[in-house]
């Protein structure tokens, strides 16, 4: 039995000494990271993926310069709130947003669009596509909806409101590249027994595809490593790529993955 100071360490920092790999995109890792170090981790950020602006904004303009014909606007991701509104700005249609329901995939996506003087309409309870279309399902029979995503995404949503007797317009507000220089790194480190990782996050299927894409033909030495996913789309990726989801988050955010890891770890260490 644990007395003391090591206990009160321990449930202060129920990460200490723990390795987990970041994969997010560079410039969305601190939040992952941060949270992890709180609790004691030792982060390691290798990233498996990378945000570019897509080769044309033809389509995503034209549709923000005719936003008065739609009824609703749909956004999956920050990136895509980001990129929607850096084009905003540039055609100087920042305040054209009123007329329009918004509907965001989650808490991270909602917060990023009223931090942008937007209201949200609808989050669903669940933070996949799934549950957007059920949220939206009965609400959008002859209106016409936009929705803001990456260049490749899955089409549940389009689909699925299509289906439902909207009228979808997809347009793309950037897309996600595998970053040709962590392919060595991440090697490296699995490699290395003083930096290999205890754990490695995902934090959606680009994520999950990449990082086979970046083990290279050869894979990788996973043994022993825990893979710690986001929620069951992401979840379902791994198995798809012969990977397990050892970790899976109950809430699919990234302070619900933090709590996965921690109770996965405490449950490991009796």
């Amino acid at each position: 039995m644990k007395h003391g100071r090591q206990a009160a360490t321990e449930m202060l920092a129920p990460l200490e000494g723990r390795r987990v790999l970041v994969g997010r995109a560079r410039h969305q890792a601190s939040v992952l990271s941060q949270e992890l170090r709180k609790l004691g981790a030792t982060v390691i950020e290798i990233p498996f993926i990378k945000i570019r602006r897509p080769r044309s904004f033809k389509q995503l303009d034209s549709a923000l310069q005719n936003l008065d014909g739609y009824d609703w606007l749909i956004l999956t991701s920050v990136n895509g709130v980001e990129a929607m509104w850096q084009r905003l700005r540039k055609l100087r249609l920042t305040n054209s947003l009123d007329q329009l329901k918004i509907a965001a995939i989650g808490p991270a996506t909602k917060k990023a669009i009223e931090q942008r003087g937007s209201k949200v309409d609808v989050v669903p309870k669940e933070y996949v596509a799934e549950s957007v279309v059920r949220s939206l399902r009965r609400r959008v029979k002859g209106k016409r909806v936009l929705v803001v995503r990456a260049k490749v995404a899955r089409d549940v949503i389009p689909g699925e409101l299509r289906r439902a007797g909207a009228e979808v317009h997809v347009v793309e507000a950037y897309e996600t590249v595998v970053p040709k220089s962590s392919g060595a790194r991440l090697r490296s480190a699995l490699r290395n027994p003083r930096r290999r990782p205890h754990i490695v996050t995902f934090t959606s299927s680009s994520t999950v595809r990449n990082f086979v894409t970046l083990l290279g033909s050869r894979g990788g030495n996973l043994d022993g490593i825990q893979l710690a996913s986001i929620g069951p789309i992401t979840s379902s990726t791994l198995r798809e790529l012969r990977l397990r989801a050892d970790i899976e988050a109950e809430e699919f955010t990234i302070p619900g993955l933090v709590e996965a890891i921690v109770l996965a770890m405490a449950e490991r260490s009796f």
